[in-house]
């Protein structure tokens, strides 16, 4: 389980579809193999470690529902490490576990924050409601709002230099997951309403 709250931004040494190596400095303090860390939004395990670096492998299935196609050698992915029981947690709950995608279709400034399109499909923007949470590319974010195909949100500075959004640029794809209760909640009417 994760926050959303980013600790840094990781940078890519390799990917072949399978293993990635990415470089880091934060997150190494005390990230051991075997554990979860999340990864672009993804939760992924952690099978090796160095001094500056730390290994994780992805499976098709993770490769077909992320992002994970765009990521190439030099490319920077947000990350964060599980959460420890007793701390404080900021964001909300994310399970790292991806939904699908959206592309960013319009950026723009609006005073000191960042305003960000992003269109997906119904499927995902269903469960998408104004002021609700969302984790894009991992990182905890409020809906400002919804539309039928898109949805905004809007980013503040620190989270803007903290993390991946300021790579981004219209026709980006991000890594989507949505608020886990939004999910369980429909399931639980849509049973109901068959019934």
């Amino acid at each position: 389980m994760f926050s959303g709250i980013i600790e840094e931004v990781g940078k890519v040494i390799s990917y072949d579809k399978s293993t990635m190596i990415i470089e880091a400095n934060k997150v190494l303090d005390d990230l051991k193999i075997s554990e979860s860390i999340m990864v672009a939004g993804a939760c992924l395990t952690v099978t090796d470690r160095n001094t500056n670096n730390f290994t994780v492998e992805t499976i098709p299935e993770t490769y077909r529902r992320t992002n994970f196609m765009n990521i190439r050698k030099n490319s920077y992915v947000n990350l964060e490490r599980a959460l420890s029981y007793g701390d404080r947690v900021g964001g909300h709950m994310v399970q790292g576990h991806v939904d699908g995608t959206g592309i960013i279709i319009s950026t723009k400034k609006e005073k000191n924050s960042n305003i960000i399109k992003i269109k997906t499909d119904q499927t995902i923007n269903q469960y998408i409601v104004e002021k609700g949470y969302i984790a894009i590319d991992g990182a905890s974010l409020t809906i400002i709002d919804v539309n039928s195909d898109f949805f905004s949100i809007g980013i503040i500075p620190f989270t803007y230099e903290h993390t991946t959004i300021k790579y981004r640029k219209e026709k980006d794809l991000v890594n989507l997951e949505l608020d886990i209760t939004a999910k369980y909640i429909s399931k639980l009417c849509n049973n109901y309403i068959k019934s």
